[in-house]
């Protein structure tokens, strides 16, 4: 997105959705788009406009936050949560030795919300969804405790099943 400004990027999403029949838009990531934006308050009212459009069109969409830091208080560069239907979290956590990946759903406007705290990974095989993290107590935080006997993560296959990390 760094090669197009924020009004050709509003235009080019316009003509896919009303001449290419587009179902899906993924924005990859706010935080690019946040560089070509000025101000903040103009970032937002971007994004309102356009979730409101594409919605009225049919159109899922998805936005990507990256945030900074990867262990212990990580920060967003923009809050968008209120203009979000489902805000998903992924965080990484250590256990066992390893560098592992849990996934959470914070915020779930319609439908049943599910409010475990799962291990993922992507694979092959695509996404492998884990068992809830029972015995972990700190896993959003980035600072897990491991409370358990040891069981109930998923089994690490070998290298040539974990592509795609």
């Amino acid at each position: 997105m760094a090669e197009l400004t924020p009004g050709e990027l509003a235009h080019w999403v316009r003509v896919e959705v009303e001449q290419n029949n587009t179902k899906l838009v993924l924005i990859d990531s706010v935080n690019g788009y946040l560089m070509s934006t000025p101000q903040e308050r103009f970032l937002l009212m971007q994004f309102h406009e356009w979730l409101g459009y594409l919605n009225r069109n049919g159109i899922v969409s998805i936005l990507i936050v990256g945030q900074y830091g990867l262990i212990g208080n990580m920060q967003t560069p923009v809050d968008m949560s209120y203009l979000a239907d489902t805000v998903v979290l992924l965080r990484y956590f250590e256990a066992g030795g390893e560098v592992q990946q849990a996934m959470s759903v914070l915020k779930k406007r319609t439908g049943k919300h599910e409010r475990t705290i799962r291990e993922f990974r992507i694979d092959k095989g695509g996404i492998q969804l884990g068992q809830p993290l029972k015995d972990f107590h700190g896993v959003l935080t980035g600072v897990p405790v491991y409370h358990g006997k040891g069981e109930g993560l998923m089994e690490q296959g070998s290298d040539d099943n974990n592509e795609g990390y």
